[in-house]
């Protein structure tokens, strides 16, 4: 009875973080689907822009009823830089990606996030990975060359988007998620969830509003295009971000990040039951060598652990 004691509370906050991560990767699989619909007829940078302005409207009332408006003040820089790298440049890159390649491959491609986020704490935060991380690395990116290598060409399609932009954008967006969660946790470390989401949702805003207004479509969007952008908004954005960053407090940006791991699953899902889209096996055969890289990279797979645990047991 004494020697299991201390573990309950751990076992309940493992129990915690991981209906988190579940829930968040759900809704963010979610997040290609609706920005599909929207950006379609608003255009990449509209549509990154009225996402973030959902959310930051969804979000900043909450933020005010908790009576955390004074901490936002405080850190405003610092959360305002983080929402430009973690929301305002990925969303508008995604949203102009989605116009030319499938929603199942931009999440594919968005699992590289961990890869970008080791290779920044290797070179920024001096965090030194072990040989087996540097492997997870190299094959992880591998599995990027192999699965952008299928839409290289910089030659327009019917969009009127080079599959290459396209996919070099959803690169560009992971790079900035990997960045942005190693600066969430040097530098706003300690701040409540709901502060850090509702400020990067402003800060984005505020970059987002004049490009936004510039490309502003001439035809006005159709009702299912104005609610798939207030339901990735609300949903995808303000309630998924202060999961994320709650996530990034309980179990650290590795697994934080490690979410996109099981992203491509419900996007892909999403894709094929609501827009019909194919699904190839050369791309699941890349996207299983990009996530079995960023497993390497990120230490949550370490090979001769089980031959370790056993031994212990003994």
């Amino acid at each position: 009875m004494t020697a299991a004691a201390p573990t309950q509370p751990a076992a309940a906050g493992a129990r915690g973080w991981l209906a988190d991560f579940v829930l968040l990767a759900a809704i963010w699989g979610s997040s290609f689907l609706f920005m599909r619909l929207g950006a379609v007829e608003f255009g990449a940078l509209p549509t990154a822009a009225v996402r973030v302005a959902v959310a930051a409207a969804f979000l900043l009332p909450l933020l005010w009823l908790r009576g955390l408006g004074p901490q936002l003040r405080r850190h405003w820089k610092p959360v305002f830089l983080v929402g430009v790298f973690n929301s305002g440049i990925p969303f508008a890159c995604f949203a102009f990606a989605l116009l030319s390649i499938t929603t199942g491959l931009s999440a594919i491609l968005n699992a590289t996030v961990p890869l970008f986020g080791a290779l920044i704490a290797w070179l920024w935060l001096k965090d030194r990975p072990t040989g087996s991380r540097v492997l997870g690395l190299v094959i992880g990116f591998a599995g990027v060359a192999l699965l952008a290598w299928d839409k290289a060409s910089f030659k327009p399609d019917a969009s009127g988007v080079a599959p290459a932009w396209a996919v070099l954008a959803c690169l560009l967006a992971t790079l900035c998620y990997g960045w942005s969660a190693n600066a969430t946790k040097r530098y706003l470390s300690g701040l409540p969830a709901l502060v850090t989401a509702t400020g990067s949702q402003i800060g984005a805003m505020l970059v987002l509003a004049l490009p936004a207004l510039w490309y502003w479509p001439d035809r006005t969007p159709s009702l299912q295009a104005w609610l798939s952008l207030v339901a990735v908004g609300v949903v995808c954005t303000g309630i998924a971000y202060v999961l994320y960053f709650r996530l990034i407090e309980r179990a650290g940006p590795a697994r934080a990040l490690a979410v996109t791991f099981v992203v491509p699953v419900f996007a892909v899902f999403y894709g094929v039951l609501f827009l019909g889209e194919a699904v190839t096996g050369w791309m699941l055969l890349c996207g299983a060598v990009i996530v079995s890289g960023t497993a390497l990279s990120t230490g949550l797979l370490k090979p001769g652990r089980r031959v370790g645990a056993a031994d212990a047991a003994r």
